[in-house]
């Protein structure tokens, strides 16, 4: 299994959220956590992947759209 998280702004969060989650839907993912930070609003999620090339082709993804970042690791 894997994790894959996720971090964006604030602002890209309300710019991109619809294809955020339009992404994460193609994957057989399973959210973990969600954070909203209190201070500038930023984003966290955390999400759980069975096969490795879904982890690391999620992330490849959510990488293409502005302000996103993520990488992925073993749990």
């Amino acid at each position: 299994m894997w994790r894959v998280i996720v971090y964006c702004s604030a602002d890209s969060w309300r710019i991109h959220a619809t294809a955020f989650k339009a992404i994460a839907a193609k994957y057989q993912t399973k959210p973990l956590s969600s954070k909203k930070m209190k201070d500038d609003e930023r984003r966290i999620m955390e999400f759980q992947v069975e096969d490795v090339n879904d982890a690391e082709s999620f992330q490849d993804e959510c990488m293409t759209i502005e302000g996103f970042t993520a990488q992925f690791e073993s749990l």
